[in-house]
């Protein structure tokens, strides 16, 4: 039975071999150095609510995780929540567990007045799963400037 958990410490090895697929798949336009990828683990089990981490289980076997996180956004008055990441482990996809998940996470969140994600349109069945769940484009150009 497929249900959503919040992502635990013990987790750490299972989830990070999902991520580091994630990061090497064309869901991911550039590199991203492996201690970023444990930094961003550790906050999302920590008690800071910035970021939260959960896994997609199926009976008792973890086949996915996902990060959100929520900000304010002044162009829509209202908390927004980023879906940072989404993953399913290959022999998972297809059975709805993604649709679940973004349902499952809205729902909990009555508050959120927008959702976003970012996604490579050449990554054409994340596309068609996001549109169908009622996404669309924003046609913004991103600028970014690490520290």
């Amino acid at each position: 039975m497929f249900h959503i958990e919040r992502m635990k410490e013990s987790m750490r090895k299972e989830v990070l071999s999902m991520v580091n697929a994630f990061y090497h798949s064309d869901a991911v336009c550039h590199p991203v150095d492996a201690a970023i990828l444990e930094r961003t683990f550790e906050d999302a089990v920590s008690e800071d609510p910035v970021l939260e981490g959960h896994v997609l289980m199926e009976d008792e076997r973890i086949v996915g995780f996902g990060y959100t996180t929520i900000y304010y956004a002044c162009e829509v008055g209202g908390k927004c929540m980023m879906f940072e990441e989404l993953y399913l482990k290959e022999e998972t996809r297809g059975k709805g567990y993604g649709s679940r998940f973004f349902q499952e996470i809205m729902e909990q969140y009555p508050e959120v007045v927008r959702f976003r994600l970012e996604v490579t349109r050449s990554n054409e069945a994340a596309v068609r799963l996001y549109e169908r769940l009622g996404f669309s484009f924003l046609e913004y150009d991103q600028m970014v400037l690490d520290r």
